[in-house]
């Protein structure tokens, strides 16, 4: 007679029974982080530079008049001796800028890397200094990935996870970037001096990448003559001012508006915002180059359900930054109403990259979150692990239902602020807290009704530090996003 459990069959003609095996990937990859999402360290004076998350340290880099000096490029690296400034490893603790918000390091994305590969020695991670040019580690991030790939292969685990992979094939790579490391991954694939890489690739899965720039790089650079801010935005603008990496995130998609007409902002337009019309024109020609080189077997993650600047006026050289973007039909032409306006759409991303930015094919996974905590949460982990097992699926559904978290870029301690809940107005069921970093404090923000499908809660901080908001809700991913508290004037006791 056969046995019945729980609604099945089992068949006791089948013997002995195997262990099932894990659901793993015997293939190797290579996990690059996105802007200052590696730990820079200067050669000259062996500190740190960026990558500290003391509060101290942060005050110290965005207070005082010498903090972020040594990240600002000299001229000879501007010539191309980049030896000063080096990046020994991904960032791993929670850091803060202006403009781009919190950067949460890369420990759960790693941990969820490593559950589903045959070894840890299987992953490698790219550190780079994010301030130069995409195009300046093209070469090295192509020569690492193979040498990885050549090691793997011949790793003792790499052979007894084989013979479980379809026909048994060799390993391939796997790229997971995030943000900026997208760009990289796409030059080290398609000019990277190693014409073999892309077909050795398994598949690409990016991380909020802004393959067509971003308007809050726009608003980096502007900060240095625009209107009166917060001291640590004009310290990041001057020192933006001098970075490749940074101009390589401009907008190169129709995003000014001028008049009746949109258009793609020019070198002059950078020039006159507050950088570099060189530096982008350099940038220009390096992405025109790289964009006739398809990414192969690419599947981007989107951040989605979060305000984001997508478009910018520009005035006596002053950036107006809107949270709408325009659309062209298939002949390149500008979408406009009956009275031949532009027609405007809203669209969000992740607060830094807008949905299209991040979606240069149609399979984009759509994921709640910030950008720099995109890479940390739990719904873009699971899809880099399905990813990373060859599942074939487009990931959670995670397009409907979502909600946003806004935050104030820079706030001060025992001022109150406030933060803002988008996509419900219903306080019902959501949990919202505030954490240090550093200590055990923990408040929790209540949240009222603004009408618009909005919530608001209206808080203070005790001291300067860097401080991490979560959203908690039983019907949506959660959501986090990190606060700087500082001064609002110079201390010189950190001069």
């Amino acid at each position: 007679m056969t046995h019945q459990s729980h609604g099945f069959s089992r068949n006791p003609s089948l013997g002995i029974e195997s262990e099932p095996l894990p659901d793993i990937t015997h293939d190797a990859v290579v996990v690059v982080p996105g802007i200052m999402g590696s730990e820079l360290r200067d050669t000259t004076t062996n500190k740190v530079v960026w990558g500290l998350s003391n509060a101290r340290w942060l005050r110290r880099a965005w207070f005082s008049r010498t903090g972020l000096v040594p990240l600002q490029l000299t001229p000879h690296e501007l010539a191309g001796d980049y030896g000063r400034i080096t990046a020994p490893r991904l960032l791993t603790t929670p850091a803060w800028s202006p403009f781009f918000n919190g950067f949460e390091p890369y420990h759960g994305l790693l941990n969820t890397i490593e559950s589903v590969v045959a070894h840890p020695d299987a992953i490698l991670t790219f550190p780079y200094d994010w301030r130069l040019p995409v195009s300046a580690h093209a070469r090295a991030l192509a020569k690492a990935a193979r040498d990885h790939l050549t090691r793997w292969r011949n790793h003792d685990a790499h052979t007894a996870a084989r013979p479980a992979a379809v026909d048994q094939r060799e390993a391939r790579l796997v790229f997971i970037a995030h943000s900026m490391g997208g760009l990289l991954t796409h030059a080290a694939l398609t000019l990277g001096g190693d014409s073999d890489l892309a077909t050795d690739t398994r598949g690409v899965m990016t991380l909020g990448t802004p393959y067509d720039g971003s308007v809050v790089a726009a608003n980096i650079l502007n900060a240095i003559q625009g209107a009166p801010i917060p001291l640590p935005h004009n310290r990041l603008a001057t020192a933006a001012a001098t970075m490749p990496g940074v101009h390589d995130l401009l907008p190169r998609f129709l995003c000014l508006e001028d008049g009746p007409n949109v258009r793609r902002p020019t070198p002059s337009d950078i020039s006159d915002l507050g950088g570099d019309k060189d530096l982008f024109l350099a940038s220009q020609t390096f992405f025109d180059t790289l964009s006739q080189q398809p990414l192969p077997r690419l599947r981007p993650v989107a951040g989605i359900g979060q305000d984001t600047v997508q478009s910018f006026q520009l005035t006596a050289g002053v950036v107006y930054a809107s949270e709408y973007n325009f659309r062209t039909d298939n002949d390149g032409e500008l979408k406009r109403d009956l009275h031949g306006r532009p027609l405007r759409y809203t669209s969000k991303g992740d607060g830094t990259v807008h949905r299209k930015s991040a979606s240069p094919v149609r399979r984009a996974i759509p994921v709640y979150a910030q950008h720099g905590a995109l890479a940390s949460g739990k719904q873009a982990r699971r899809t880099v692990a399905d990813f990373l097992v060859e599942d074939d699926h487009l990931g959670l559904d995670q397009a409907d239902g979502g909600l946003g978290l806004n935050l104030p870029d820079l706030v001060h301690p025992t001022t109150p602020w406030d933060l803002t809940v988008t996509g419900t107005d219903d306080p019902a069921g959501l949990t919202c807290t505030i954490e240090a970093v550093e200590g055990d404090y923990t408040k929790p923000a209540r949240l009222q009704a603004d009408g618009d499908s909005r919530l608001r809660a209206r808080s203070t901080v005790p001291h300067d530090g860097l401080y991490r908001v979560t959203l908690t809700s039983p019907h949506s991913p959660e959501l986090t996003q990190l606060v700087f508290a500082g001064p609002d004037s110079l201390d010189p006791r950190d001069e």
